[in-house]
């Protein structure tokens, strides 16, 4: 059987982070959505999505075809209803589309025959799920790898709390920590390294070739994604991989896309003076809409940086490509290529943004190729009618 990831309709309301992605390679808890079904169906999976993002992500169609929503996070139960789909069946949750079977791809689906699946599901449908219920995802993915396997044995100079619920993987290094798995797992992936002095409360992922640098006060559930260096507060967030907060400074209900760079002393505001829940904005609506969340901080999307001392308000977000630097609270909602702060900005031009991008990706060893540059070029060019500078 060939597997598909579809984006649904949730893409929209998933931006900026799936303006350079499909839904399913967002990260939350230890893995991409895409790591999760390919782990639970032992076999690649290719993506149905927007045409621009077609050529890094290509989609394989065979004659026996399952696709599946990107916005449902696998379980058991779930998967075992997919298997089970006969021709020309769709798989629905309550009133959402969790997967169909069929030779192509469909946009309507009222001529298949419906099966109701009625047990506990998991998904994302905002952009603020990816850290609300990450606790959940993370812990979903801690009992998923770890399952039936021994974590590579922690040095004695660090204290522990409930050391079971702690796993390290091949390479991983730790050294005069402490380490409280009392309210969610702690997850070392391979080669990560937390140094001296840190303080980790659970749960945590810090995902492959991952570094807490020394002194880091990190606490769940938090998920920092590959490659990526962070020092400082950070509670409740989520860095898909690449991005580096390595310094002081406190980020907070808040998820980072890939290559970001947080300043150093850079806070982000999490909750607002009179208690209030907060709002965001909404790409879909194009205006602000209610979280229903007291806590949320900063959405991040790829490739955008903030200089040192940068303070952002609560509910904040900033699209791709984006330069943020004091003084003062820049508004809170920044479009994609904009470079500036609270006294104004101005349009950063793709082929500046370029130069920084290969910079930046070269020190990680990754090329920025045509196929990134054609990604944020229509990128740039979806997100002008928000640019009014």
């Amino acid at each position: 059987m060939n597997y598909v990831l579809f984006d649904g309709e949730v893409r929209t309301n998933l931006l900026p982070f799936t303006f350079t992605r499909p839904v399913g390679e967002i990260r939350i808890g230890i893995m991409t959505i895409k790591e999760k079904w390919v782990g639970y169906l032992k076999g690649d999976i290719s993506y149905h999505t927007v045409d621009y993002l077609g050529t890094k992500y290509p989609l394989t169609l065979e004659k026996e075809n399952i696709f599946i929503n990107a916005s449902f996070l696998p379980n058991e139960q779930l998967v075992t209803a997919i298997k089970e789909l006969k021709e020309n069946q769709v798989l629905y949750t309550g009133d959402r589309l969790v997967a169909y079977r069929s030779s192509e791809v469909l946009e309507n689906y009222s001529s298949l025959d419906k099966v109701i699946f009625d047990e506990d599901t998991l998904s994302i449908s905002y952009t603020w799920d990816v850290f609300s219920k990450n606790g959940a995802a993370l812990q979903a993915d801690f009992d998923f790898l770890t399952k039936g396997r021994v974590s590579q044995p922690i040095s004695n100079t660090n204290n522990l709390i409930h050391p079971e619920r702690i796993f390290l993987e091949e390479g991983a290094k730790v050294e005069y920590s402490i380490l409280n798995a009392t309210d969610g797992p702690i997850y070392i992936g391979k080669n990560a390294e937390i140094w001296e002095g840190s303080l980790i409360r659970g749960g945590l992922a810090l995902c492959a070739n991952a570094t807490i640098k020394m002194g880091g006060k990190l606490y769940g559930p938090t998920t920092i994604g590959p490659h990526s260096k962070v020092c400082g507060e950070v509670s409740n967030s989520v860095i898909f991989g690449y991005s580096s907060k390595g310094h002081e400074g406190y980020l907070g209900n808040a998820v980072l896309g890939e290559w970001c760079n947080i300043g150093a002393d850079s806070n982000n505001s999490n909750l607002k003076n009179n208690y209030a829940k907060v709002r965001l904005w909404n790409y879909a609506t194009e205006k602000f809409e209610q979280t229903g969340l007291q806590f949320c901080g900063l959405m991040m999307g790829d490739h955008s940086k903030t200089a040192i001392n940068t303070m952002l308000n609560t509910g904040t977000v900033v699209g791709v490509n984006v330069n943020v630097y004091t003084p003062g609270f820049p508004r809170n909602f920044i479009p994609s290529f904009s470079w500036g702060g609270a006294s104004g900005f101005s349009t950063y031009m793709p082929t500046k943004a370029f130069e920084a991008a290969k910079v930046m990706m070269a020190r990680r060893g990754v090329e920025f190729n045509e196929i990134e540059a054609d990604i944020l070029n229509h990128v740039f060019e979806e997100t002008k009618k928000w640019r009014k500078y």
